[in-house]
């Protein structure tokens, strides 16, 4: 390690769990609305920022302060999550009523 780069968590190599704690929309992406966001990990309380490119879904990559999501810290920096999946889907009923 050196001292201008913080040491990778311990747990880097496996799925993390937390929740949306902030999106901030940055209008790139194609139609100018795609944002940024800052997850916080559940089990040690850090923050880690991603885009929507790193949302693992099919049609919109978007989320919403609060969701839930599983993620993995990426190898080459430890400030970035990765592989982002959404936990807490909404029920296709609801769209319907």
């Amino acid at each position: 390690m050196t001292a201008d780069r913080p040491q990778r968590p311990a747990s880097a190599d496996v799925p993390r769990f937390g929740h949306v704690v902030d999106r901030r929309p940055h209008g790139g992406g194609i139609h100018g609305r795609a944002s940024s966001y800052i997850v916080q990990d559940e089990e040690d309380g850090r923050h880690y920022s991603f885009d929507y490119t790193h949302i693992v879904t099919e049609g919109f990559r978007t989320l919403h302060t609060g969701e839930r999501v599983r993620f993995h810290i990426a190898p080459a920096d430890t400030w970035r999550a990765e592989f982002v999946i959404r936990l807490n889907q909404p029920s296709p009923e609801a769209f319907y009523e």
